[in-house]
């Protein structure tokens, strides 16, 4: 099944998209579905029960604030950081709800956000129940998973018997690197154009450009935002951001910094560290795919667009493209989530889709592209997600920053071949995805081993 770009770039709110703008989607979808069978107004309580990875480190990763939030009937795409603090405040000093804006009830949240640590539902493990009641009777229940990227899906669909539901009808399907490839040199199309095509099945040529720019324009405001804000991040780590401090070290050194051959990669340092501080603070941020790895494809992209000679906004556009292709790949054959696979399904995949997109833009074939996502992805097999006391600081912060550095010496050094080489994309994923299955638990985003343990022990 392909993905589409715009699946796969979402526009919403740190620090997570699987604990934070996930939860924050099925709570309102929960509420608008009580809405819809007129269930709503009998409503005097709301249970939401929360397990596995969301369960042990939600609460870093402000799950329990997306909850609120949800309930009240805000979407990650429409909300607005400092109001949703201030909505919050509302809700827990008040200890009431307004449910989908609309339907007053008490809300304790001690009693009515439930965390279960113990438990970890089959399908996945960023797993959570929402129950409905009208005084002691239960209205409606439902299970909601989130599966990585701000992607959700409710207990129908994982229980669909029909395997073509939900397919998207496009021109040009693949399954894997090898289909876009082949697709590539029957119809001599770069794999920029194949996304594009698919695009078109319901989006104009000026849809599809308009949004990739809104992607572009989101991306590059975080990164100055980043730049901009200063302070210690929230959670208790006393994280300072260094964004701020690095930025003006740079200004300040600029004519030193010509003899320098690496300046350039101390820009992309800044501009990969800015986002994440950025998402880690709850601010606006695009899923690239994941939030906890938003800071590689922005940062990356602005490479390109500041030390390119030839960039424009059509290599832009093929960058995202691109990008999102390899996405989406690797969305359907192994996963995007951290809580499923570790952080090569975060920073791995995003270091890959980088690596492929600033490949095309520069002009590399389509056999150049797969070898750059094949690098991108190979030099990241087997990284664990351990965030220290469960927030997206420790190691997340600078994670994206290494990742941004390899993923354009991965597109380097497939620019520098002729696009043969000895591990294929596909082999790669299926690798990346066997080693998430023989991965540990306590090593998929539960901050139960690896630095969220030694760390607190030093």
């Amino acid at each position: 099944m392909v993905a589409s770009t715009f699946e796969l770039f979402k526009i919403g709110v740190g620090p997570s998209s699987s604990h934070t703008m996930g939860p924050m989607s099925a709570a309102a979808n929960f509420v608008a579905r009580l809405a819809d069978q007129s269930l709503l107004d009998q409503v005097t309580r709301v249970e939401t029960k929360l397990f596995g990875s969301l369960a042990l480190t939600g609460k870093g990763h402000a799950t329990d604030r997306a909850i609120l939030l949800g309930l009240s009937g805000q979407v990650p795409e429409n909300i607005e950081p400092d109001a949703a603090d201030t909505l919050v405040d509302q809700i827990r000093s008040g200890a009431r709800i307004k449910l989908g804006g609309v339907q007053d009830i008490a809300f304790d949240e001690e009693v009515d956000v439930i965390f279960d640590q113990r438990k970890r539902l089959d399908f996945h493990s960023n797993a959570m129940r929402f129950t409905a009641f009208k005084n002691e009777e239960e209205l409606a229940s439902r299970v909601y998973y989130s599966v990585g990227g701000g992607a959700i899906l409710d207990q129908d669909q994982i229980g669909a018997n029909d395997p073509e539901s939900g397919l998207w009808d496009v021109p040009h399907p693949f399954c894997s690197g090898n289909d876009l490839l082949e697709i590539a040199k029957t119809k001599g199309l770069c794999i920029a154009d194949i996304m594009r095509n698919n695009e078109r099945v319901d989006k104009s040529d000026a849809d599809i450009s308009a949004g990739i720019k809104q992607i572009a324009d989101a991306m590059s405001a975080c990164i100055d935002r980043g730049i901009k804000s200063g302070g210690i991040l929230p959670g208790g780590l006393k994280v300072k951001r260094r964004a701020p401090l690095i930025h003006a070290r740079l200004m300040e050194r600029q004519e030193r910094a010509l003899s320098d051959p690496l300046t350039v990669l101390d820009w992309v340092n800044l501009w990969a560290l800015a986002v994440n501080e950025e998402n880690a603070a709850g601010g606006k941020v695009v899923t690239a795919p994941t939030n906890g790895a938003a800071g590689i494809v922005p940062s990356v992209l602005r490479f390109y667009e500041r030390f390119s000679p030839k960039a424009d906004v059509a290599g832009v556009e093929k960058f995202i493209l691109t990008a999102a292709a390899i996405g989406s790949l690797f969305k359907e054959n192994a996963s995007i989530s951290g809580a499923e696979v570790g952080c090569q399904g975060e920073v791995g995949v995003a270091c890959s889709m980088a690596a492929a997109g600033l490949t095309a833009a520069w002009g590399g074939t389509p056999l150049q592209v797969e070898n750059a996502a094949e690098i991108g992805m190979e030099h990241n097999l087997g990284l664990t997600c351990d965030p220290v006391a469960g927030l997206v600081q420790v190691p997340c912060i600078e994670r994206n920053a290494v990742g941004a550095v390899k993923a354009i010496e991965a597109a380097r050094l497939a620019i520098m071949g002729d696009g043969t080489h000895r591990v294929s994309l596909d082999e790669v994923i299926e690798t990346m995805r066997k080693t998430g299955l023989d991965m540990s638990e306590r090593y998929k985003e539960t901050s139960q081993g690896g630095l969220a343990v030694n760390l607190v022990e030093c």
